[in-house]
Order: structure tokens, then C-alpha cells, then sequence
């Protein structure tokens, strides 16, 4: 059986090519991006709670300068944030949500970078699979009308066609978990940047309230 199906497999990948060949390219797509994801996410993860304890209580002394070396000893995308949010904290009161928000949307196009192939090869790697397999059926009731031939030749012929799908399935599947655990994590370390965004915001106001 499994060599049958090794057999099949080889024949769809050598004379389906339309199909074979996109479909192998985004499936060696999605590992990549599923690799370099992963890696770009573990090496910017923190525990932000005791962090977030520690610069507030920085904040509370108005020790802006031990804030930013919290920020730079924590590192990642969530230190790069927190270190931006203490500058303009001194430089720019009034505009600070503002200037904060555009901070955070820089650092989540970063963290959100290839997920839209991962959506893309979702979406259209089953239609792939499904056009190689509507293609394979076709030859085979080609080849049938010519050549003539029972039950077990449709039936060969439809099963080689359907790998096709499978094939596409198969990439399609592991391209939208993989999409959406990590739209999940980004969403994650938005949650931490909103954190952050409060803690400033707390300081910014109670501030102004003293300025005035």
C-alpha cells in the first residue's frame, strides 16, 4: 500500500507539474516562514510582569534614565517600545498617545512580517490541488473513451488525480494553524504594548495635572 501510494505520489509530482510544482513551492514557503517566525517570536518573548513592576516604580521616583536601562537590559521588540515610550514620556507630553501609537504600529508590522503568505498559501494552495486533480480525472475519461478499459482503470485514475487535493490540503492545513497561532502571538505582545501604553499614560496625566 505505501509503496503503491510512494508511486503515485512520484507520478502526480513528474507529469502533474502544474500543480505539483506551485504546490511544492509554497509548501517549502510555508516551512520557511514557519521557521523564521518562530524564531524572530522566541528570540523577542519576555515575562513582562516583573518588568512592568520595576519601571513603574522607576516611574513613580521619576527615575527616567534607571527606566530606560530596565528597557534596554529587558531588550526585544517589548524593551524597544518601553525605551521609546520613556523618551517621549520627557520630550513629548501633549502628542504622547499619539506618538506612542505609531511606535507600536512600526513594531507590529515587524512581528506581523510573512504572515500574509501563510494566509495566501491557506487560501489557494487547496484550489491548486483541486484544479491538478480536475485535470487528472480529465485525462483519465480521455483516456477511457480512447483506449476503452474497465472499473479498476477510472478508479487508479481518480485516486493518482486525487493526491493532488491531498497534497494542497495538506499544506493548506499546516499554513492556517500555523497562521493562527501566530496571529495569536502577536496579538500577545500587542496586549503587552496596551499594558505599557496605561502605565505611560497614568504618569503623563497625573504630570500635566501637577503642570497645571
Amino acid at each position: 500500500m505505501d509503496s503503491k501510494f510512494f508511486t503515485f505520489f512520484m507520478e502526480f509530482m513528474i507529469k502533474d507539474w502544474f500543480a505539483s510544482i506551485p504546490i511544492t513551492i509554497c509548501s517549502i514557503l510555508t516551512v520557511a516562514v514557519i521557521i523564521e517566525r518562530y524564531l524572530y517570536y522566541q528570540k523577542n518573548r519576555r515575562d513582562v510582569s516583573a518588568f512592568i513592576h520595576a519601571l513603574q516604580r522607576n516611574l513613580e521616583r521619576n527615575q527616567l534614565q534607571a527606566a530606560q536601562a530596565d528597557c534596554s537590559r529587558l531588550g526585544g521588540v517589548i524593551g524597544e517600545v518601553a525605551e521609546e515610550g520613556v523618551r517621549l514620556m520627557a520630550e513629548q507630553k501633549e502628542d504622547f498617545s499619539k506618538a506612542f501609537d505609531i511606535t507600536v504600529g512600526l513594531v507590529t508590522r515587524k512581528l506581523e512580517k510573512n504572515l500574509a503568505i501563510l494566509g495566501t498559501i491557506g487560501a489557494t494552495s487547496p484550489f491548486i490541488g483541486l484544479f491538478g486533480t480536475v485535470v487528472g480525472v480529465v485525462f483519465t475519461l480521455d483516456q477511457l473513451g480512447v483506449g476503452g478499459g474497465g472499473t479498476a482503470v477510472v478508479v487508479t485514475g481518480v485516486a493518482k488525480a486525487l493526491i493532488a487535493t491531498g497534497y494542497g490540503l495538506i499544506v493548506a492545513i499546516l499554513a492556517v494553524i500555523f497562521n493562527n497561532t501566530y496571529t495569536n502571538t502577536v496579538k500577545r505582545f500587542n496586549d503587552d504594548f496596551l499594558l505599557l501604553k496605561l502605565l505611560f499614560l497614568s504618569f503623563v496625566s497625573s504630570e500635566t495635572a501637577h503642570a497645571h
